[in-house]
């Protein structure tokens, strides 16, 4: 059975997950990151099978993460660069770890992040790049962005549902079905 698709979901995180796609792409966007840029790289590196590699590999670049570069002529072989897009993936990447260094990792982190030049131990937080403030639970909202439907704008005309508050598991509800009706009319 093939899972519905976010791509038509008004709603950014939707879009994201729908765009990278399940855990061997992250795994993929991971090790590219670390240096990882060969088939055989990825391969070595992860315990993938073949296909699967090839698969992601080739929707990751489709998806613009990556782009091949022929580093060899005969036989004629090729490497995966990362583009902006991927390089940009980095902080999603790194408050993944610093989740899963909190929360799944009882008897302490396997692989702890470190500044590259001095080896000094970073803690990844989000923050709001105009005053430098952390985003925590219950501080970030959402409004209607440009881009938003007549029917998202309506939804969301007296409320501004906020990340982490209480209220927002029903808004966010109401944003998904939003989402998911504007996205079967338009299937039509």
């Amino acid at each position: 059975m093939q899972r519905k698709s976010f791509a038509g979901m008004e709603c950014n995180i939707a879009r994201s997950v729908e765009e990278v796609g399940d855990g061997w792409s992250l795994m993929i966007l991971r090790n590219a990151l670390l240096g990882a840029k060969r088939f055989q790289d990825f391969a070595s590196q992860l315990d993938v099978p073949p296909t699967t590699l090839a698969r992601r590999l080739s929707s990751l670049t489709a998806r613009g993460f990556f782009e091949r570069r022929v580093y060899a002529m005969h036989p004629a072989r090729e490497e995966y660069e990362l583009t902006a897009k991927g390089l940009d993936f980095l902080p999603v990447l790194l408050s993944l770890a610093a989740w899963g260094g909190r929360w799944l990792s009882p008897d302490g982190v396997p692989l702890e992040l470190v500044h590259a030049e001095t080896g000094a131990a970073i803690r990844p937080s989000l923050v709001d790049a105009s005053t430098g403030k952390e985003l925590v639970a219950g501080q970030v909202g959402v409004q209607p962005g440009p881009g938003a439907s007549p029917a998202l704008r309506r939804a969301l005309k007296h409320q501004r549902p906020v990340f982490g508050a209480c209220s927002a598991i029903s808004t966010i509800s109401t944003i998904s079905t939003i989402a998911t009706c504007e996205t079967e009319r338009g299937a039509q």
